[in-house]
């Protein structure tokens, strides 16, 4: 059936967003911070607003469910 919508129903959680990132990659204050660690996971909302960094991507995967976001992994 093609039948148009006039508007898509809301979505019950927001979406962020989880990568993998290169400690090398973050600003001189972080690299400190997080010590020897080469990868950190980032959960970004989907204007690509980086709201944390975590050790892990199960970690990250918490994080988002325990705030009620949606976690969506990216490539």
């Amino acid at each position: 059936m093609n039948k148009p919508f006039e508007t898509l129903p809301a979505a019950e959680r927001q979406i962020v967003y989880v990568r993998e990132v290169l400690v090398s990659d973050l600003p001189d204050a972080l690299r400190e911070e997080i010590g020897d660690a080469e990868t950190v996971f980032s959960i970004h909302r989907p204007d690509g607003a980086r709201v944390a960094l975590v050790k892990d991507r199960a970690l990250a995967f918490t994080l988002a469910r325990q705030n009620d976001l949606a976690p969506v992994n990216v490539h």
